[in-house]
C-alpha cells in the first residue's frame, strides 16, 4: 500500500511555495489594484480638467450675460432725456400734458428694452420716495408690492449707491407675484440736483434665460448646475424648491489661491461628488456643478474585473511553478534530511543518488564524499582505539611490574636501614668494652690473673665482633645487590616510558588529524546551511571524543614524564649510593681484619701472659688504635644509616609513584574502551 505523503510545513520546498505563491499572488493584486485606482484617478483629474473648463466657459457666459443688462442699466442712468422725463414728472409747475406725455416717454422706453430681449420678463422704474404711489413698467408684468420682504430688498439697492445689485432667481419674481422664476437686477437711477427724481430699475430676467446658457454644461449623467452666493445658498438651481435654501455642498470652504477648482465631496447619501466651480465676475455669486464620480468611472470598472483574471491566472502558474520548486528542491533537500539524520545515528552506510549538476547535486556528492572520509575516519578510530587499549594494558602491566620491584625495594631498604641500626648499636657497645679493655689494660699492670681474665673476655668479644662484622659484610652485599636491582627496575622503567611515548604519537597526530576532518564536516555542512544542521552535530561529537582523547592523551603523557622524572631521580640517587655501600663493605672487611688481629694478639698476650708487664704499653698503644678504629665504624656506620634511610624514603616515593601509574593506566584503559565502545555507534 502507497504510503500517504503529509505536508510539512516547516520543509524548504513548502516555504519556497507559499512564499512563491503569495509574492506572484500579491504582486498581481497590488499591480491590477494599483492601476485600477490609477486609472480612477487619472480620469477622474481628466474629468475634473474637462469640468473647470466648461463651468469656466458657463461662468463666462454669465459674467457677459449680467454684464450686458449692468451696462442696460448703466445706459438708464445717463439717459439725460429719461432724466429729463422724470424731473418733469416730478416738476409741479410741469402741466398734466407734459406730465403724461414723459411718463409716456417713459414706458415706451420700457417696452422696447422689454421687446428687444426675450430673455427680459420686465423692466421697472419705481420711485424711490413714493413706492406704493408710484412706478412705471413694461407691458407682461404685474403691479408693484411693498412689503418687508420687497422693502428689505429695495433697502439693498439703495445700500448700493448706484452700483448694479443682483438679486437671486425667486419662484415667483422679486416682487412674488408672477407665474414663473425671475432673476432681478436693482440699480439706483442717481439724481443729485433733483433727489425727488431718483427711482430704482429693476431689469427682471426669466429664470428660463440661466437655463438657456447653462443648457451645454453637463457635468457626468446625473449632474447638476447650481449658483450659490456668499453664504453658499442656492442663488440658481433645477428645482425651485431648493432656491434660497443652503447647499450640502459647498465651494466657499474649498477655494484656495492658486488650487485646482475642483474637488471630491460627499452628497447628503453619502455618495462621493466631483465638483467644479468657477466665482462670476459680475455678481458675488459661484457657479458650481457637481456630478457622481462613479459617472465618469464605470469604465475603469473593467480593470478591476481584468485584475481578478490576472490574479486568477498568476495563482494558477503559481501553483505550478511552486509545483516544479517543490519537485526540484523540495523533495532532494527532505530526501537529503533524511540520510542526514540516519547518518546522525550512526549509520554511515547512507548515500544519496542525485545526479544534477548544480548545487543540489553538488551537495549530495559532497554528502557521499564526506559519508566515505567519516567511514574511514570511523574506522581508523576504531583501529587507534583498540591499538590504544592494547597499549594501555601494556602500561598496566608494566606499572604492576614497577609497583611490585618498588615494593621489593622498600622492604630491601627497609631490613637494611635496620641491619644499619642494629649495626650502630653493636658498634657503640664495642666502643664501650674498649674503653673497658682499656681499664683493664691499666689494672694488668697491678695483676696478671685479673689481666688474664680480661683477656679471655676480650677474645670472646674479639669472636663476636668478627661473627658481626661477617653478617654486616653480608647484609651490605645484599643491599648492593638491592641497588643493582633497583637500577635494572629502572633502566625497565625508561624504556617503557620511552614505549609509551612512540604510542602517544600517533594517537597525537590521528586527534589532530580528526578534529581537522571534523572542521572540514563543519565547514561543508554549514555551506548546506540548515540541510546541514544534522551533520554539524556529528561533526561536533567527533570533535569532542577528539578532545577528550587528546586530553587524556595529554594526561598520560604529562603523568609519563613525571614517571621518567622520577626514574631518573631514583636511578640519581641509587647511583650516588651505591659507591656508600662499596665504601661501607670495604669499611667493614677493614673491620673484621682489625678483629682477627686483636684476636691474634690476644692469643700471643695469653702465651706471653709472663711478659705481660713488658707488653702493657704495647697493648696500651693497639688499644688507641682499636679506639680510633671504633671512632671509625661508628662513623660510617652512621653514614650508611643515613643513607640507608634516603635510599627508604625514595623507594617509598618510587613505589607511590607507581602506584599513581597504576591508577593513570587503568584510567587510560578506561578511556580506550570508552572511545571504541563510541565509535561502534558508527556502523561503517
Amino acid at each position: 500500500m502507497k504510503r500517504q505523503r503529509k505536508i510539512n510545513f516547516r520543509s524548504v520546498g513548502v516555504k519556497l511555495f507559499v512564499i512563491l505563491f503569495c509574492t506572484i499572488v500579491l504582486l498581481s493584486s497590488v499591480l491590477g489594484l494599483t492601476s485600477y485606482y490609477a486609472a480612477k484617478g487619472i480620469i477622474t483629474d481628466e474629468v475634473a480638467a474637462a469640468s473647470s473648463q466648461s463651468i469656466v466657459q458657463a461662468a463666462d457666459k454669465l459674467d457677459f450675460l449680467f454684464a450686458e443688462y449692468e451696462a442696460l442699466s448703466r445706459q438708464f442712468a445717463v439717459d439725460s432725456a429719461l432724466k429729463a422725463d422724470m424731473e418733469t414728472i416730478h416738476n409741479p409747475g410741469a402741466g398734466t400734458v407734459a406730465k403724461v406725455a414723459a411718463e409716456d416717454r417713459i414706458r415706451r422706453k420700457l417696452d422696447s428694452v422689454r421687446g428687444s430681449d426675450e430673455r427680459l420678463l420686465g423692466v421697472r422704474l419705481v420711485a424711490r420716495s413714493m413706492v406704493d404711489a408710484e412706478s412705471y413698467k413694461s407691458t407682461g408684468i404685474s403691479g408693484v408690492r411693498s412689503d418687508e420682504g420687497i422693502l428689505a430688498r429695495m433697502k439693498e439697492i439703495d445700500n448700493g449707491k448706484g452700483n448694479p445689485v443682483w438679486f437671486p432667481v425667486r419662484a415667483k419674481g422679486f416682487f412674488d407675484a408672477y407665474s414663473e422664476s425671475s432673476m432681478t437686477m436693482g440699480r439706483l437711477l442717481r439724481n443729485i440736483q433733483n433727489p425727488a427724481a431718483e427711482y430704482y430699475m429693476l431689469i427682471e430676467v426669466k429664470g428660463k434665460a440661466l437655463t438657456d446658457v447653462l443648457s451645454n454644461l453637463h457635468i457626468g449623467l446625473a449632474g447638476e448646475i447650481r449658483i450659490l452666493d456668499r453664504a453658499g445658498n442656492i442663488v440658481y438651481g433645477a428645482d425651485n424648491g431648493l432656491l434660497g435654501q443652503p447647499s450640502y455642498i459647498q465651494a466657499a470652504d474649498t477655494e484656495v489661491e492658486g488650487q485646482k477648482q475642483s474637488f471630491t465631496a460627499a452628497d447628503e447619501q453619502g455618495s462621493s461628488q466631483l465638483v467644479v466651480y468657477q466665482p462670476l465676475v459680475t455678481a458675488d455669486w459661484t457657479l458650481l456643478g457637481y456630478a457622481p464620480v462613479s459617472d465618469f468611472t464605470k469604465s475603469a470598472d473593467r480593470l478591476l474585473y481584468i485584475t481578478l483574471l490576472v490574479v486568477l491566472a498568476a495563482a494558477v502558474i503559481a501553483l505550478v511553478i511552486g509545483y516544479v520548486l517543490v519537485r526540484l528542491i523540495g523533495r532532494p533537500l527532505g530526501k537529503l534530511a533524511r540520510l542526514m539524520e540516519e547518518g546522525e545515528q550512526g549509520n554511515l552506510q547512507v548515500r544519496t543518488n542525485f545526479k544534477g549538476r548544480d548545487e543540489i547535486g553538488r551537495l549530495g556528492h559532497s554528502f557521499n564524499r564526506m559519508m566515505e572520509q567519516i567511514s574511514r575516519l570511523a574506522g581508523q578510530s576504531s583501529s587507534s582505539a583498540a591499538a590504544v587499549l592494547a597499549t594501555s594494558e601494556q602500561l598496566v602491566l608494566a606499572s604492576g611490574a614497577t609497583s611490585t620491584h618498588a615494593r621489593e625495594v622498600a622492604a630491601a631498604t627497609g631490613e637494611i636501614a635496620g641491619g644499619a641500626a642494629s649495626l650502630a648499636a653493636e658498634a657503640e657497645s664495642s666502643n664501650l668494652k674498649v674503653e673497658l679493655m682499656g681499664d683493664k689494660t691499666n689494672e694488668v699492670a697491678g695483676t696478671n690473673a685479673v689481666m688474664a681474665d680480661s683477656a679471655g673476655k676480650v677474645m670472646v668479644v674479639s669472636d663476636q665482633g668478627a661473627e658481626l662484622m661477617k653478617k654486616l659484610v653480608d647484609q651490605s652485599e645484599s643491599a648492593l645487590k638491592m641497588m643493582n636491582l633497583i637500577q635494572e627496575n629502572s633502566a625497565m622503567l625508561r624504556d617503557s616510558t620511552v614505549l609509551i611515548r612512540s604510542i602517544l604519537s600517533p594517537m597525537i597526530a590521528m586527534n589532530k588529524q580528526t578534529n581537522i576532518l571534523a572542521l572540514n564536516a563543519s565547514i561543508e555542512a554549514v555551506r548546506a546551511g540548515a540541510a546541514g544542521r544534522g551533520f554539524i552535530v556529528i561533526a561536533d561529537e567527533i570533535r569532542g571524543l577528539a578532545n577528550q582523547s587528546s586530553q587524556s592523551i595529554a594526561s598520560v603523557s604529562r603523568i609519563t614524564e613525571e614517571i621518567s622524572s622520577h626514574i631518573e631521580n631514583t636511578v640519581k640517587v641509587v647511583s650516588e649510593a651505591a659507591p656508600l655501600f662499596s665504601g661501607q663493605i670495604t669499611s667493614v672487611r677493614e673491620t673484621s681484619l682489625i678483629f682477627e688481629s686483636v684476636r691474634a694478639e690476644m692469643e700471643v698476650f695469653s702465651g706471653y701472659l709472663s711478659q705481660s708487664s713488658a707488653a702493657v704499653k704495647e697493648l696500651t698503644g693497639y688499644q688507641q688504635q682499636l679506639g680510633q678504629s671504633m671512632a671509625s665504624v661508628i662513623s660510617v656506620v652512621q653514614q650508611t644509616s643515613a643513607s640507608t634511610e634516603e635510599v627508604a624514603s625514595m623507594s617509598s616515593q618510587q613505589f607511590i609513584v607507581s602506584e599513581e601509574l597504576v591508577a593513570l593506566s587503568g584510567k587510560l584503559e578506561a578511556l580506550a574502551e570508552n572511545l571504541k565502545q563510541s565509535m561502534i555507534s558508527f556502523q561503517g
